[in-house]
């Protein structure tokens, strides 16, 4: 799930909770398959699945069920679904637009649990592109806020290797970047030995709406079901969280 302002730290706190683990388990797991298979097996000459691999370890993602993967994925072991990326696009309460990426081996399942999801939670499909436009695919990587890391130095080893951005969060840095230099940019951290929690590709939104406590319990509510389906692999939404209604939200 991700807005952008305080998206690092807006998480899904349920994620986190053992009823969800299994869910994010299969989700990690579907991105090695689907890397390795578009891109072969060897993490050191496939990026994508290279940091596919170190998001799985992050989240403590079992070396056997990650080496599985990526032998189902690459086609030295039977068993890999054919998994296809299918995107609906629609609107949730206060306005809020979102992106849902499914990565499904049954299409028609797919838009019946995102469709379902939207008009119980008080939303709506909408139609292709009348969403997207909104937002723009950027590298994202996410560094956890450690002693002695701050932003200029973070900024220093980023900036000559394509890094656009830096903001700092409560609990993390957020580095944004074209699509196309996140390999170098996730390099020059790891050159200059500074941790980050995953490097990926996302869709991040132009815009924000800041949401009252009300219209955030119902996104959330949005969210919770959308993320109950198998298929829906990422969540984006152009929503912004105040930190006071996210601090109520916890309690």
């Amino acid at each position: 799930m991700s807005g952008h302002s305080k998206w690092a730290t807006t998480k899904h706190k349920k994620a986190a909770i053992d009823a969800k683990r299994g869910k994010l388990f299969a989700r990690l797991i579907k991105n090695i398959e689907v890397a390795a298979r578009t891109g072969g097996g060897d993490p050191a000459g496939n990026p994508t699945l290279y940091d596919a691999i170190q998001k799985a370890k992050k989240n403590s993602v079992p070396s056997d069920n990650i080496d599985r993967a990526v032998k189902r994925g690459s086609g030295a072991e039977a068993g890999g679904a054919d998994w296809e990326t299918v995107m609906y696009e629609g609107y949730g309460p206060g306005g809020v637009a979102f992106l849902v990426e499914c990565l499904t081996d049954n299409r028609n399942r797919a838009a019946a649990d995102v469709r379902t999801a939207f008009t119980r939670h008080g939303g709506s499909l909408a139609d292709p592109g009348s969403v997207s436009y909104m937002f723009s695919r950027r590298g994202v990587i996410e560094v956890p806020s450690n002693e002695g890391i701050d932003e200029d130095t973070i900024l220093m080893a980023v900036l000559d290797a394509g890094a656009e951005e830096v903001n700092e969060y409560e609990e993390s840095f957020e580095i944004l970047c074209e699509p196309n230099d996140l390999v170098h940019v996730r390099e020059a951290l790891q050159a200059n030995e500074i941790d980050y929690d995953s490097a990926e590709v996302q869709f991040v939104p132009s815009t924000t709406i800041e949401l009252d406590e009300s219209g955030a319990r119902s996104m959330m509510k949005l969210l919770d079901a959308l993320e109950d389906s198998d298929d829906v692999q990422n969540v984006y939404g152009n929503y912004d969280i105040p930190s006071a209604i996210e601090k109520a939200l916890e309690e």
